[in-house]
């Protein structure tokens, strides 16, 4: 996607294959920053630290991880430590689990001197694939924003298509393009005339920090909002459409997405508003059916609670980025990164592979 004119992916081979660089997503939007991941360990930090984040970009980096960890060392024992250690440092994204498999088998029947390169092969070809579903999801995506827009009332067609969003499901998210904003990308591209309301999303404010950021440099015409103003904007008539991403869909349907992602739904059904979710299949896991009860939901440090981080100074070359403290110093806290959306309250799935109802049967028909 653009920044200041150049086209850029969140995640890309070096050297030959020996370092992966990525973008710096703790500094955003204030200084656009790349680092070099150059072992297995950098990238468990990375994921750790949220410099990489967003299911599908998470499931990419834990591949080259692996290959990084290959390169090193590519014993049966090597392998799966480095396995454990990347599985074990975002607990609720499937996408992660289902890219480092993926690698996994591809190299355990190899003897350990093809084991690198065939991590290599396996690991670009999960990065383009994601792109590709990526874009797939934009073009199915796009169809369905141009008949919303159509079938507005004729008063209303006038006025931009107003959608709102959770989180970051941008091309930061993912390779590029990304889920939810990918046919936002999309019909912003064509044509159509297009608005985006960005949540916040507290606490760590990737609505605000990323969302934003990616909509600027594309663009967009969008407004950012405080998380508890979407359901006051879709009383008033000013939302046609939410769409967001998600960490993890079960069979059933239930969606698990960043906290805060249910109560936008609640509010869309009461308001007769659509709710999208635009996933890809790599976001999928079959093996459980009820969300709620099945999927871990990951809890972080009650410090992104208690502090806010932000630009302090642009006095000098260097931005000052810094936290602050927002509460008592004793106050408690309490983090969920996610929330479970039941099916129900999903008005339709947005895949590469097309639309489909939130149904365990709908998943089945475009997933033989």
């Amino acid at each position: 996607m653009n920044i200041d004119g150049k086209a850029w992916r969140s995640i890309w081979v070096e050297k030959g294959g020996r370092s992966v660089g990525v973008i710096d997503q703790t500094k955003l939007p204030h200084s656009f920053e790349t680092i070099s991941i150059r072992s297995c360990n950098d990238a468990v930090r990375s994921i750790r630290q949220m410099v990489v984040r967003g299911a599908p970009l998470i499931g990419v980096t834990g591949a080259y991880g692996l290959m990084l960890a290959l390169q090193k060392e590519s014993s049966d024992s090597a392998l799966k430590m480095a396995f454990d250690q990347l599985i074990e440092t975002r607990p609720t994204a499937i996408n992660l689990r289902w890219a480092l498999k993926r690698v996994l088998d591809r190299v355990k029947p190899l003897p350990p001197s093809e084991r690198s390169i065939a991590a290599r092969q396996e690991a670009d070809l999960i990065a383009e694939e994601d792109v590709a579903m990526c874009q797939s999801i934009g073009n199915h995506g796009l169809e369905l924003l141009k008949v919303l827009a159509e079938r507005r009332p004729k008063a209303c067609q006038r006025k931009p298509l107003n959608l709102l969003t959770h989180c970051n499901a941008g091309w930061l998210a993912t390779v590029d393009w990304g889920t939810a904003l990918s046919p936002i990308y999309k019909a912003n591209r064509s044509g159509l005339d297009v608005h985006v309301w960005v949540d916040e999303t507290r606490p760590r404010n990737q609505g605000a920090s990323l969302t934003a950021f990616e909509l600027e440099r594309e663009g967009i015409p969008h407004t950012l909002i405080v998380d508890n103003a979407g359901g006051h904007l879709m009383q008033h008539g000013d939302v046609d459409a939410v769409i967001v991403g998600s960490d993890r869909v079960t069979r059933r349907g239930d969606v698990c997405n960043k906290i805060g992602t249910y109560l936008k739904a609640l509010a869309a059904q009461d308001n007769g508003v659509p709710f999208y979710v635009a996933m890809p299949y790599s976001t999928i896991d079959w093996s459980i059916s009820d969300g709620l009860d099945e999927v871990p939901i990951e809890r972080r440090s009650g410090l992104e609670v208690t502090q806010v981080y932000g630009l302090i100074s642009q006095a000098s070359r260097e931005p000052l980025i810094s936290s602050v403290q927002i509460s008592p110093t004793s106050c408690e806290s309490f983090n969920p990164a996610f929330d479970i959306t039941p099916a129900k309250l999903v008005t339709s799935f947005i895949t590469e592979r097309g639309v489909t109802p939130a149904t365990e049967e709908g998943l089945k028909r475009l997933y033989k």
